[in-house]
């Protein structure tokens, strides 16, 4: 157990907790649950992990481990505890009256950092779509926009049962008008993408871990201004800019996304469809990768999971190794330009700084490579023609960060 004895006055403190279920992904540490609460504006006082075979069905950590933390959290003054894994219902609701503080878990905390960070429309209609499916297995009364039908959290002072049928049904009407609203959006994002294949643009989809640099790598392209800082879901909203390949004497459309996570909610992977319909109608993906994390091989599969989950496996990929300034001594490349293997294929691997530009020219090359072929292979038809009146397309009017 580590304990952090700084306290900010204006966060609220809490207590973190990981469960050892034998998974190789566990953080001993909890190092990203910590950046994830300190993104969310909380503090991390304490740290506690401990080792199960099996979730208890009640508890989740057993009634011994439960009071061990409420003594740790009353011991440093936290108001609140964070699980680094997934709570059913049940298990939350059991853990609140057992410890007597409000417990949430890595999905709900992840939900709320989207709520924070999204800037578009289209972004908080995508956050809002997946709070509500969150809270309607919970009925956790969470967000002020339910407050005036919804009591406490957990058994303190909650409704009986008429209130949770109607707090249902509210929740229910409210998921049927958010999807309506999505789904105008999807159109919208369809006639834009249109009109890239109108004008045969080759289209390049940012896609990464979050913190990856992606944002960063960006701006050094484009020369834009996306918000990028040194923080987990810089960016949610998709941005998309023109980037022009002198070596290939030709402009691509390039999109900066969504940075993914381990245990990414599913229902947020289900909101975000339509933001993340950028990167399974590229072209070409660039896979960003922070290479001076010695866990980005995880971070990598993670990725390749969730493009998984939205069909963009199939699309070509370019692996681009950024952080080359950060990399320790003894692990700098051999060559800026190679390969790496991935599911048994060998993949263009390019590694780059975004941040002093070093790799960049390399990077540019491969691109235009890639847009050249695009441009001098076979047409496969001519698309089809809807609209003669497109309206133009339209950027993220808040810039985009990892």
């Amino acid at each position: 157990m580590s304990v952090n004895a700084k306290s900010s006055p204006d966060a609220t403190a809490v207590v973190l907790v990981g469960v050892d279920f034998g998974l190789p992904h566990f953080d001993n540490e909890l190092e990203e649950l910590g950046l994830l609460a300190k993104t969310a504006g909380l503090n991390p006082v304490a740290r506690i992990t401990c080792k199960r075979k099996a979730p208890d069905a009640a508890l989740f950590i057993g009634s011994g481990k439960a009071d061990e933390i409420r003594m740790l959290a009353q011991m440093h003054g936290a108001k609140e505890v964070l699980f680094d894994q997934a709570l059913s219902p049940a298990q939350q609701r059991n853990l609140e009256r057992h410890m007597e503080m409000p417990v949430n878990d890595r999905t709900l905390l992840i939900l709320e950092i989207f709520a924070q960070r999204a800037r578009s429309h289209e972004g908080k209609l995508q956050v809002e779509l997946a709070r509500l499916q969150y809270v309607s297995t919970r009925l956790v009364r969470r967000w002020t926009h339910l407050e005036r039908q919804m009591g406490g959290i957990g058994g303190r002072g909650g409704p009986g049962e008429k209130q949770i049928e109607l707090d249902r049904r509210m929740i229910a009407e409210s998921i049927k008008r958010t999807k309506d609203k999505l789904q105008k959006v999807k159109k919208q994002r369809q006639t834009q993408r249109r009109q890239r294949e109108r004008r045969d643009v080759f289209n390049i989809s940012l896609v990464g871990y979050t913190n990856a640099g992606k944002s960063t790598l960006f701006n050094a392209l484009v020369k834009a201004r996306a918000y990028a800082a040194d923080q987990l879901f810089a960016t949610l909203d998709t941005t998309t800019r023109q980037l022009y390949l002198t070596e290939a004497q030709m402009s691509v459309s390039l999109s900066d996304t969504v940075g993914f996570i381990r245990d990414l909610p599913h229902g947020l992977v289900a909101a975000f469809q339509a933001t993340l319909q950028e990167a399974v109608d590229a072209d070409l993906l660039l896979h960003v990768v922070d290479a001076s994390n010695e866990t980005f091989p995880e971070q990598m599969d993670q990725v390749r999971r969730v493009l998984g989950e939205i069909d963009a496996l199939g699309i070509p990929q370019v692996l681009v190794f950024n952080k080359l300034d950060a990399l320790p001594d003894g692990r700098s490349p051999a060559s800026l330009q190679d390969t790496y293997e991935v599911d048994g294929v060998e993949v263009p691997r390019v590694f780059v700084s975004a941040r002093t530009g070093e790799g960049l020219p390399q990077l540019r090359q491969v691109l235009a490579n890639a847009a050249l072929a695009a441009s001098n292979a076979p047409d496969e038809g001519a698309v089809q023609d809807g609209d003669d009146d497109l309206p133009s397309e339209s950027m993220s009017p808040e810039d985009s960060d990892d």
